[in-house]
Order: structure tokens, then sequence, then C-alpha cells
């Protein structure tokens, strides 16, 4: 049922709101792969999934697309064009038959306004976005490509048993090098060499990470090399 109470984010809002914002908003299905906002596009509207799955998208150098994350029910994108009216500076593509809400800027902030709950509901929601969006951001900025491959492994696994992880089902390479923006065959050399490592191991399942502590590690050494690199430039 096409209802905005079915979304979390909405919740704490008086029906008279909810009233207002259902009459403005408009309902949407896209295909897989369907672009529904393109980067750099004036978008005033704030995106609601109700079905399916989402992708976050940065256009890089050369058009290269780089994936920023993933959206699912309940979950919004928009909301900082419609904060400060400025061009969209993300993308979104449906990974997945989808269904959307999407609603125009100008009620979506009377509403978020309407009452401090309702504000406090957004402000605690967009800070959560906000810190995962910057956490990939400074990946991208900071890390080289292989600890950028292997913080990614690490976001997607998840516990195998006997303190291992493992990535499942295993993704494709060019989907992880537009994760971390970078050339397929960069991240299939990355690969081969974590595995002569013994720190991934292919498998039916999916991509072992037998050794995950190493991992963890490297990454935050490499964070801290740029981290003193930064400190010390002029």
């Amino acid at each position: 049922m096409d209802d905005l109470a079915r979304f979390p984010f909405f919740r704490l809002f008086a029906a008279e709101a909810l009233a207002t914002l259902g009459a403005a908003a408009r309902w949407q299905d896209a295909e897989a792969g369907e672009v529904l906002l393109e980067p750099g596009t004036a978008a005033r509207e704030v995106f609601f999934i109700a079905e399916g799955q989402l992708r976050i998208v940065l256009r890089g150098a050369a058009g290269r697309e780089i994936i920023l994350g993933e959206l699912n029910h309940g979950e919004f994108f928009g909301e900082a064009a419609a904060l400060d009216g400025g061009p969209a500076a993300l993308g979104l593509v449906a990974l997945t038959p989808a269904r959307v809400c999407i609603v125009p800027a100008a009620p979506f902030l009377e509403a978020a306004l309407s009452t401090p709950e309702a504000s406090h509901q957004v402000m605690r929601m967009l800070a959560v976005q906000l810190r995962e969006r910057e956490a990939r951001l400074m990946e991208l900025m900071l890390l080289p490509v292989r600890p950028r491959l292997i913080a990614l492994l690490l976001r997607m696994s998840r516990p195998a048993g006997g303190g291992a992880m493992v990535v499942a089902p295993a993704r494709p390479h060019h989907e992880l090098a537009a994760r971390i923006g970078t050339r397929r065959e960069v991240v299939t050399r990355i690969l081969g060499a974590l595995t002569r490592e013994g720190l991934a191991v292919p498998g039916p399942e999916g991509l072992a990470l037998p050794q995950p502590q190493p991992l963890i590690t490297e990454v935050e050494t490499s964070y801290r090399k740029a981290a003193g690199g930064q400190a010390n430039a002029p």
C-alpha cells in the first residue's frame, strides 16, 4: 500500500503533516539499472525507498562511476539538495526493481521542522548518513588502493566461525573496482596477492578472510600514514 506511514522516518509526524506530504508526494517504479537521479542535476526532491535496493553513485574522472553505497527499504536520499537548494552531488540508480516515494523539498522541510521531535528525527538520520558517506569519501581520498579494497571487504564480510570472516556471495571484480574508484584489473591483481599471502581464500560460499586482524591492522596503518603525511604537509 502506498502510504507514507510505512516509512520509519515519518512515524513521529502528526497526521496533518503526513496528509500534506502525502498529497504532494508521487510514487514511482524503477527497473534494475534505471537512473532516478543524475549527479549535478538541480533536483529538489527527497527519495524514500519503499521496495527494492538503490545504489548511490559518484561520477569520477573520465565519467567513471564510483559506488558509495546502497539504500534499502525505509531509507531516504536527496536531503542535502533539499536543504540547501544546490545541485545533487551524487546520483541514484536502481540496483533491483524498486518502488520509491518522491517528496518535493518544500513540503518535506515544512514537515521536518513542524515539531521538535520531527526536527530531531531528521537531524539524527542525517547525521548517520553523513558519517557513513564521509567514511567512504575519506577512504577514497586518503587510502591507497590495496587498503581501500581491504576496508571494503571487511565491511562486506560477516563472521564465518573460528574468528574468520567471509564475503558471501563473492562480488564480481568490476563491482569491487567501482566501489573503490579503480579498475577491475587492479582489483584482480590485489586479490591475487591477498590469496598468495593466505589473507583471502576464494571458495564456493564466497571469499573467506581467515585472518581478519592483519587486514584490519593494514587499513589502520594506512590511515595513520595518511594522517601523518597531512600533518607534515606545508
